[in-house]
């Protein structure tokens, strides 16, 4: 083997990353699928009630990532709190199971929400430790294609368990703990972290001097994250769209099926590409599909154009959100790069709250389609601010 042929390979830590990813996506999407008519239809809780439930589940997750990424830099090692965050997952999925009230589930939600916000950062700065500069585009992108795998093979595993088990909504959460314990196994037996000097952590990484380590270029990527994330609002207003344009509530899923597909066949080979040209192009050229997006479902009339315009979003989440994690990698200190991630990951969710809400707004009050006129907008915007960039610099 060459010495080239043996550069161009992903190391297997990268691969392994994957699969854990993948593994604990089809079990929360196992739950998750089915979640909201568990909790109404089962439990009697109010929609309200459930929003309610995913909003607090969400910002326990955004506050975790911050602490996670910035503990993992202290200490030195990730893998550890990378094993907590999955052991949390994992072990939360025997509550949905055995729960007989909203109670019990509002602590699973939280628990495996939090899990989901320590385990993030210290994966993703793994990754990147492990990953040889010149192919992190590549392996963020060979990540998230496997952990998209997970999230359309979940849905559709539990639609295939409900089917055959006349719908046993307890039946299907107990399958759903075995593929998240797989995951903790996996990531245990599979990743071995080499320790790093102790040299390297020379401050606390929560404090200001550690901060200003940091640099521009840094939180300009952080700036284009929450930029980018403003425009590409909730997928939930893609399945509430297709209710709008005829297709049968029992067949809905299919449509983020369908989206995730694109998303896990796309997301691998544009990070190769984005090992190989300039980030921020590439970044503007996922705008302009995003765009493409927004249009083909605002005017969407039926089920074949709506899936064309959701086919579209799959492919603009495959070319950018792995070339994001790159990009922090690439502008992040070593040592930095856990508390580099949380707070990338912290603005990135905060702004996805505020893009959602306002989506929600204007779909209320304007209607559907100004909805996706408006995010069309918006990434026009950006992909401006993009280009006058490029240029100044």
């Amino acid at each position: 083997m060459t010495p080239l042929h043996r550069r161009s390979r992903l190391p297997a830590g990268v691969w392994v990353l994957g699969f854990v990813s993948m593994l604990m996506d089809i079990s929360s999407e196992m739950i998750h699928s089915l979640l909201p008519m568990f909790l109404v239809g089962t439990l009697g809780v109010s929609v309200l009630a459930v929003g309610v439930i995913e909003g607090v589940a969400e910002s326990a997750a955004l506050v975790s990532k911050v602490f996670s990424g910035a503990l993992s830099d202290y200490l030195g090692r990730r893998k550890g709190l990378a094993v907590l965050g999955y052991a949390m997952g994992a072990f939360t999925k025997p509550v949905f199971a055995i729960a007989s009230g909203a109670g019990a589930v509002v602590a699973a939600r939280f628990v495996d929400r939090v899990g989901k916000g320590i385990r993030g950062a210290p994966r993703d700065a793994l990754v990147a430790d492990i990953a040889p500069p010149g192919l992190r585009g590549a392996a963020f992108g060979l990540r998230q294609s496997l952990d998209t795998v997970g999230a359309f093979v979940g849905p559709l595993l539990a639609t295939a368990l409900m089917i055959a088990w006349a719908g046993d909504f307890r039946a299907v959460f107990w399958v759903a703990v075995i593929p998240g314990v797989l995951a903790v196994v996996l990531l245990m037996a599979g990743i071995r972290e080499a320790p790093r000097a102790s040299s390297a952590r020379l401050v606390s990484p929560i404090r200001r001097a550690a901060l200003a380590r940091l640099s521009r270029a840094y939180w300009r990527v952080v700036a284009i994250g929450a930029v980018f994330t403003l425009a590409r609002f909730s997928e939930a207003f893609l399945v509430l769209r297709a209710q709008q344009v005829g297709i049968a509530a029992s067949w809905v899923p299919l449509v983020m099926v369908a989206m995730n597909i694109v998303y896990a066949a796309t997301s691998y080979p544009f990070g190769r590409l984005a090992d190989t040209m300039s980030h921020q192009k590439l970044l503007a050229i996922g705008l302009a599909v995003l765009v493409a997006s927004d249009l083909v479902i605002a005017v969407a009339g039926d089920w074949r154009v709506l899936l064309a315009g959701v086919a579209l979003w799959g492919m603009h989440m495959g070319m950018t959100q792995g070339l994001l994690a790159a990009m922090v990698a690439d502008n992040a200190p070593d040592d930095l790069r856990g508390t580099a991630y949380g707070l990338f990951n912290l603005l990135s969710g905060v702004a996805m709250l505020a893009s959602s809400v306002i989506a929600g707004l204007l779909w209320d009050n304007m209607g559907s389609a100004f909805t996706f006129y408006a995010g069309a907008a918006f990434a026009m915007v950006t992909i401006v601010g993009l280009v006058a960039f490029r240029r100044r610099r």
